[in-house]
Parts: C-alpha cells; structure tokens; sequence
C-alpha cells in the first residue's frame, strides 16, 4: 500500500512542478501540444487515482489492526524511488516518450533524476528490512496492532 502511494505522491509532484510549473516536458511530447495536454490530464488522473486508492487501503489496514507503520513509510519511498527510476529509465530512454528538458545537456539531468531515484528505492528498501527485522518478520498477517502507532 506505502508503495502505490509512493507512486502516487510522486507522479502527482512530476506533472504538478515538470509539466504545469515548468513546463519542461508533458507525459507524451511526440505529437501535438493538445495530444500532450491529454496525456498530461490522464497522468494527472492516474496519479490521484493511485493516491486515493492506496489511502483506502491504508484505512483499511488501520482499521484492522494490521498496518505496519514503518514498512508503509518505507513503501511509500520504495514507491517513489521504483516509479521515478521507471520513467528515467523507460519512459524517458527505451520509449523515449520525453526528455526531463529539452534544449540542454541531458546528462547532468539524468543522473540526478535517476541517483535520486535509486536513492530513494535504496532508502525505502532499507527502512522495510529494518522494519521486517524488528517485526519478527512478520509479513501482515495481522499479529495484533502497529508497535509504531500511538494509541491513546
């Protein structure tokens, strides 16, 4: 659940500050700008689609005793270090659907968007195992409530 939020949050911050704020690139930059508009408003649409339902999940996990506040922290940076890494390398390079910028050095971009990518895959992964760890490995089978949460 912490990841499909992760990708969530992420795909909503690249189409909010890339594609509107900047306007550096819209989601399919290999037609007209209308078509990209689209693409654009159907990212947008999956982003919150994604956030929304992995929210559900969430309160559906909380609400059943079984949310393991850690491993979705650290899904959630899993999340956005998978989906960024995803578009650095597939969207942006095999498929070539856009660049992060057009008119400059790509490389300096791309390093930085795809090590702070990796970053935060190897952030998210980290702060799962740490958490599988000190969970007993546990794997959710709902053991009772979430040693992180606070409850009054």
């Amino acid at each position: 659940m912490g990841i499909l939020f992760g990708c969530g949050i992420i795909a909503f911050l690249d189409e909010a500050v890339f594609h509107q704020l900047l306007h550096w690139h819209h989601f399919y930059d290999r037609s007209t700008p209308a078509a990209g508009l689209v693409s654009d408003g159907l990212f947008h649409a999956f982003s919150w689609f994604a956030t929304v339902a992995s929210l559900f999940l969430f309160a559906d996990l909380r609400r059943r005793g079984s949310l393991h506040t850690r491993r979705w922290l650290g899904g959630i940076l899993v999340g956005v270090g998978a989906f960024q890494l995803f578009d650095g390398l597939v969207q942006h390079k095999l498929l070539d659907l856009h660049e992060i910028r057009y008119g400059v050095d790509l490389l300096p971009y791309d390093l930085m968007w795809n090590g702070a990518a990796l970053a935060f895959l190897v952030a998210g992964l980290l702060v799962v195992l740490a958490a599988r760890r000190t969970e007993g490995g546990t794997r959710g089978k709902g053991r009772g409530r979430d040693p992180d949460a606070q409850h009054a």
